[in-house]
């Protein structure tokens, strides 16, 4: 069985013949760049720098010959622009912090402030204000809040869409070249369109953004959610109807060669609790969701994928209920969010893509014995009649240890029945 049939099977919450395996083919279930260099150097591949293609978390590029070497089943389509706004292209190495010589695009422009902080540019412009931060021997940037005073009577949801516009051809033509070079690949392949998050807190402050109108704090925002909800309506409506489009625009040129979409990355929960209650939800967000996912089930064979963060079980009804055929990380460290619990529950209507390993505790400071047993565990629940790809619970942080990685994918090896994973 080769991967593309592999995950159809776990899609179609039918039993494959191994648990399939995503390590990169997402914003949310990659690795930091740190992470890929030690992998290669354990596998003893060709020694390379490691291109950072999300600079925002420093995540780390997924060659084929490491892709090949993990037996990892998912070829991810990144977005055409980082999350600075600039393009992948005409890489050039720059040396972080912590000591890691890596590749980055040539318009990723950046200066250092006076603590020692890396400052990174919007679009690579650096006559504007920056828009992300890397803390002294940091891994990667949050993003700097650029809020303009708020004047209540001026607000225009107009200001908050300008980052939505329909997809042009110099778009269009880097997506057709993208699943062009995949498309024979034997791997399922994932895309990261870009314009269908609503609300995604990483994306309100604009950090691909030269300038920010409208509500661009992250407190301010939520707080919108509840005091401003024809504001965020308003927003919600226009940016459904451009997404539409767009989608319709991307089928055009990748067809069903694309297997799941990254259609949303709006958390919902913290470590406790939610950000919103179901009303909330089901009267902000379900409407246009639904939209989304109907069109895209209705007119193409794409999975629609839905991450959250957080303690989301009362909510994995409700991404069910607006179309959602996968979720995203599996926060099983969450409040509620047991493995066992939510596989009985919701199983049979929503495939989960992660959860094999908590990433905040066990994966960077446990020990391999413990990881294995967490692993084989998690394997045992999430993979019972299918609907499961293995996946950390969001992605490995660059402090992780080599040693843990390895001991984390030698058990998932083990449950799988294969070889483990030998040091070059």
């Amino acid at each position: 069985m080769n991967s593309k049939s592999r995950i159809k099977l776990s899609l179609n919450h039918q039993q494959p013949d191994r648990i399939p395996l995503d390590i990169g083919a997402s914003g949310t279930s990659g690795l930091h760049v740190k992470n890929v260099h030690e992998l290669r150097n354990y596998l003893g591949l060709k020694p390379q720098k490691i291109k950072a293609f999300e600079p925002y978390q420093m995540l780390g590029w997924m060659d084929e010959d490491i892709l090949t070497a993990l037996d990892i089943d998912v070829q991810g389509i990144p977005g055409q622009k980082t999350m600075f706004g600039f393009e992948n292209h005409d890489w050039k190495p720059w040396k972080m912090d912590i000591g890691l010589e890596v590749l980055i695009s040539k318009d990723f422009k950046y200066t250092k402030d006076e603590d020692g902080s890396t400052l990174v540019y919007p679009e690579g412009d650096d006559s504007v204000p920056p828009s992300g931060r890397m803390p002294k021997n940091g891994y990667f940037f949050d993003s700097i809040i650029r809020q303009q005073a708020i004047i209540e009577e001026k607000l225009d949801p107009k200001d908050n869409l300008e980052e939505f516009k329909p997809i042009d051809a110099e778009g269009l033509n880097y997506y057709q070249k993208q699943i062009d070079l995949f498309k024979n690949s034997p791997r399922s392949i994932l895309g990261s369109f870009g314009g269908t998050a609503l609300g995604d807190i990483a994306l309100v402050p604009g950090p691909f953004m030269k300038e920010t109108k409208g509500i661009r704090d992250v407190t301010e925002w939520y707080m919108s959610t509840l005091i401003r909800q024809d504001y965020i309506h308003s927003i919600f409506e226009k940016q459904t109807e451009i997404a539409l489009h767009n989608l319709a625009e991307l089928f055009k040129v990748v067809g069903n060669e694309l297997d799941v979409i990254f259609l949303c990355g709006t958390d919902f929960g913290t470590q406790t609790s939610t950000f919103c209650s179901a009303d909330t939800y089901k009267s902000l967000y379900h409407p246009y969701y639904k939209k989304m996912n109907d069109w895209i089930h209705a007119h193409t064979t794409w999975k629609t994928f839905k991450h959250s963060c957080g303690a989301v079980a009362d909510f994995i009804p409700l991404f069910i209920e607006s179309g959602f055929d996968i979720l995203n990380p599996v926060q099983i460290s969450a409040s509620g969010m047991d493995p066992k619990t939510i596989k009985d529950q919701f199983g049979k209507d929503i495939v989960f893509w992660g959860g094999g390993i908590d990433t905040q505790q066990m994966l960077p400071f446990g020990k391999p014995a413990e990881i294995r047993e967490q692993v084989l565990n998690n394997c045992e629940i999430f993979s019972r009649d299918g609907g499961f790809i293995f996946n950390t619970v969001h992605n490995i942080q660059g402090h992780t240890p080599i040693e843990n990685i390895i001991s984390m994918l030698n058990a998932l090896r083990e449950f799988n029945g294969q070889k483990p994973i030998r040091k070059a």
